[in-house]
């Protein structure tokens, strides 16, 4: 199996993404620690594949502590950690609040950070290991009314390249990955309402929405030893989104 013997933490991964990159993981043969705020969804998931949960608010940087000594202890040094957990937030630049703003940025940029610079010790003492960073396509392109997203997700992405290039010596990989439109309730909950994101699937060169285990088997070949000579790599899951620009339509 592609994830025989290591030992991963996955954010946000009681449902959408990282609950499908949870269950590749643990159908791989990788011990899998999930991890979210939702304690309910995650505890569920984690009896039904056999994992563990452990509850993280990512932006804390106590609870990362805790929540990585606690993989330790249960399963030994990580050996993949993937960066999911990450929230939406619209509103025009000259009316996002600084709070709403820095709430973004708290989780997605901050929580990406923490992520990392705590995993480093247990994985240097693994050997080595993968990390994964879940961006967005808006890390590659500005999109309106989403400024602090945007920003938090650029940020993810050059924060990758660092990483890559401070902790290649000790065998660790850091990739970012790049979804476009997926089907998750992100958009809907960040809205206050349901929302059909299906047209958005007839601009796309494959003429269709994402669903989540799309970005699941990206994270999945980045985290396994199929991708041993990539890090410092932008992998984009868009359907063929920034395959072009606004003039095309």
């Amino acid at each position: 199996m592609r994830l025989d013997g290591k030992v991963a933490l996955i954010t946000g991964a009681a449902r959408g993404q990282g609950a499908a990159a949870a269950r590749r993981f643990v159908a791989e043969g990788a011990r899998v620690m999930i991890t979210d705020v939702l304690d309910d969804q995650g505890k569920e998931l984690a009896a039904e594949l056999g994992a563990e949960y452990c509850h993280l608010d990512v932006s804390s940087e106590d609870e990362w502590a805790e929540a990585v000594a606690f993989t330790v202890q249960t399963f030994g040094d990580i050996t993949v950690l993937v960066n999911n957990a990450g929230i939406l937030h619209f509103s025009a630049l000259a009316e996002t609040k600084l709070a709403d703003y820095q709430r973004v940025i708290g989780i997605n940029q901050v929580g990406t950070f923490l992520g990392m610079r705590t995993i480093v010790p247990s994985m240097r003492a693994a050997g080595g290991g993968s990390i994964v960073n879940v961006s967005s396509v808006e890390g590659l392109g500005g999109m309106p009314y989403l400024v602090a997203y945007t920003a938090s997700k650029f940020a993810i992405r050059g924060m990758t390249k660092v990483a890559a290039m401070e902790l290649g010596q000790h065998g660790i990989r850091v990739n970012s990955v790049h979804p476009g439109a997926i089907d998750t309730p992100m958009v809907s909950e960040a809205l206050g309402r349901p929302i059909d994101v299906s047209p958005i699937g007839k601009k796309l060169a494959l003429r269709r929405i994402g669903q989540p285990e799309d970005v699941a088997n990206v994270v999945l070949f980045l985290a396994s030893d199929d991708s041993a000579y990539c890090t410092g790599g932008e992998f984009v899951v868009d359907g063929g989104a920034t395959a072009t620009h606004a003039l095309s339509g």
